[in-house]
């Protein structure tokens, strides 16, 4: 027995002798990540300026029956990128690669493996140091059972709930990414980018304030129904997440650490964490589009029946050159329905006509794409359209983040490139670097945007609590069509769900603000052409402010509160702000701005009562600019 003791002994000895420990620190020293590896596992703790932040929380890759990094790594190398220190553990045929970003910290792995590999299984399990609060957007899933994968097969589109992690439902998968709140008001939010051929990442509470990751696997069997047999139902899967190249980087896993909640909005990690741009969209313009669908083609004072027809597009078509909106859509309806056949054009259209109609008045026609029908003809399609003279594509109805549907998506962006096509994906999971490595991708939705107050009650969808959420945590990741821009508006008591003459929650301030503090390079408007020039000082601010910054500041921001954004184009500045359902009296800094000459819309003195009330103020912009912000309002300031 004493031999037995002695030998366990010194095995347990010989084990922490070949532990080793290594510290990454961001370049301010604030942040902190300690990266373990013995010869069964690696892990990753982290702390922010002496708060912990996570424990020792395992990492690991199964690949071919293998686990990776659940060995001794034979180097570890530090480094330097961009505004980051780097640390790379090596192994015989693969590395786990961490940045140490001021603001955040990042891993991935890296294989230089022969041939192509089977991926089992990713291990994401984060060990959070106590029960925080959390903000979790549940997967909206359109099978509800307790099976993952099913629940993993939805759109993306969710509003927050705020929870312990403790108190969440553990048997039901959350959106990524996720905010956790830590101790001083510091904030965790926790997600994947650079997601290419590769599943995108849920992530499930579990016990002992546990988050992990779950990564659909790879569809077996799948087949054609759901919304007009558009949509492609997985039921069988294999016992993998993905089957790739033996020599390539995954995905990163994302940990981003702020200690004001504006670091959230400013940060530019998710960026430098993307690949560089792989096409030439310098053709790809940003711009403002006028949307049907949303107001369900319901104009009025016209001499035709307005719907989906050459007559109706054509009013939206002349409406959009007489206000210099440089996009038209045609939303779902100018295809045959259920056909799944972008080639079968219904005969109240005449396409060609429309898209001549539109160039000679110098706007440009986009089209709505459901996914089987984009993507069962890609190729004919973007060749048949593109020659047409289209611009882009909006494509829906993805609903999925398997391995396969992250291939579509780069397949789609490249085939529109080739092409001279842009994108909108809607249905589809976070950008996750893709606006950035494919530029023609404009836009993306992945949001439980304006659409929803179409149908739903306001005990399901409070739409200004979510719209002060919005940018600290979908926003992050990349731009968002919200769709705002409603003329109808409504305080909590009035508002109701109406399908063909939506309202919007919140003052009509608050909608116009909202196209300065949502990031949106193809963004909608989403009301009718009579309800935009029955509002002309509302329409030609939309109509002028532009989609893409120069610079954006951060002046005041709170999670859940309000937010208020300084965003410059050129030499103009414009300046908007939101707040919950809270009123309240903000004073701002505007000295940067100040004696320029400005248009200010405020909330009007009867905006709690009567929510498309607002006041227009001209004159020049004050040292020190006091705004009162309704219940659900907002204000928006333009420099002349």
């Amino acid at each position: 027995m004493k031999h037995l003791l002695a030998l366990l002994a010194l095995s347990c000895l010989s084990i922490c002798a070949t532990a080793k420990t290594f510290s990454l620190l961001s370049p301010n020293g604030r942040l902190a990540a300690t990266i373990s590896n013995t010869p069964t596992a690696t892990t990753l703790a982290l702390s922010h300026g002496g708060t912990a932040v996570l424990s020792a929380s395992p990492l690991s890759m199964t690949v071919g029956g293998k686990a990776l990094a659940a060995e001794q790594c034979k180097k570890a190398k530090p480094g330097k990128a961009e505004q980051c220190n780097t640390l790379t553990l090596q192994f015989s045929k693969y590395s786990v690669e961490f940045r140490a970003y001021d603001g955040g910290v990042a891993y991935r792995f890296v294989t230089a493996m022969p041939d192509s590999i089977t991926i089992d299984a990713e291990q994401v399990e984060l060990h959070l140091l106590a029960d925080c609060m959390a903000y979790q957007a549940p997967a909206n899933s359109h099978h509800k059972t307790a099976d993952l994968r099913d629940q993993a097969y939805c759109s993306f589109e969710n509003t927050y709930v705020h929870k312990r992690i403790s108190e969440l439902d553990h048997g039901h998968l959350g959106l990524s990414p996720m905010l956790v709140e830590l101790e001083g008001g510091k904030k965790l939010l926790i997600g994947d980018y650079n997601v290419r051929s590769y599943p995108g990442m849920f992530l499930l509470a579990a016990e002992g304030a546990v988050l992990k990751g779950f990564f659909p696997p790879y569809p077996k069997h799948e087949y054609q129904g759901d919304h007009n047999n558009l949509q492609m139902i997985v039921d069988d899967w294999h016992p993998y997440i993905a089957r790739t190249a033996g020599a390539r980087t995954f995905p990163w896993k994302m940990m981003l650490v702020s200690e004001q909640d504006a670091d959230l909005i400013n940060t530019t990690i998710p960026r430098l964490l993307a690949d560089a741009p792989v096409v030439d969209a310098s053709w790809a313009k940003p711009g403002k589009v006028a949307w049907d669908w949303w107001n369900d083609w319901n104009i009025t004072g016209v001499d035709f029946a307005a719907g989906i027809n050459n007559a109706t597009y054509k009013h939206y078509i002349d409406f959009a050159a007489r206000h210099g909106v440089e996009y038209v859509i045609l939303d779902e309806g100018w295809a045959v329905n259920k056909k799944a056949d972008l080639m079968q054009v219904v005969p109240e259209i005449d396409l060609p006509m429309l898209v001549n109609y539109a160039r000679e008045r110098g706007v440009g026609i986009v089209l709505w794409a459901g996914y089987k029908a984009f993507e069962r003809d890609m190729e004919r399609v973007c060749q048949h359209y593109s020659a047409m003279g289209v611009k882009g594509f909006k494509i829906d109805f993805m609903d999925r983040c398997d391995q396969k549907m992250m291939a579509f998506l780069e397949r789609a962006a490249a085939t529109c490139a080739k092409y001279c096509l842009f994108c909108d994906f809607h249905g589809t999971p976070v950008p996750n670097g893709m606006t950035i490595t494919y530029p023609n991708v404009l836009n993306y939705e992945a949001v439980a945007g304006q659409e929803q107050v179409k149908w739903s009650k306001f005990s399901k969808y409070d739409q200004v609590r979510h719209e002060t959420l919005l940018p600290f945590i979908r926003q992050v990741v990349g731009p968002m069509d919200y769709t705002q821009g409603a003329m109808r508006n409504a305080t909590k008591k009035s508002y109701h769900p109406c399908y063909s003459q939506p309202m919007s929650q919140g003052t009509r301030c608050r909608q116009l603000a909202l196209y300065v503090v949502f990031d949106s390079p193809f963004n909608m408007l989403c009301d009718t052409p009579t309800n935009y020039e029955a509002n002309p000082e509302c329409l030609d601010f939309i109509a002028q402010i532009p989609v893409v910054w120069d610079e954006r500041r951060v002046l005041a921001a709170k999670v859940g509160e309000y937010v208020i954004e300084a965003c410059r184009k050129g030499d103009r500045w414009w300046v908007g702000g939101i707040t919950n359902w809270k009123a309240r009296s903000l004073s701002l800094d505007l000295d940067f701005i100040a004696g320029r000459e400005m248009q200010l819309f405020t909330d009007g003195l009867n905006a709690a009562r009567h929510a498309e009330d607002f006041k227009i103020t001209t004159g020049t912009v004050p040292t020190t600019l006091t705004v009162n912000l309704a219940p659900g309002g907002g204000f928006v300031l333009q420099v002349k």
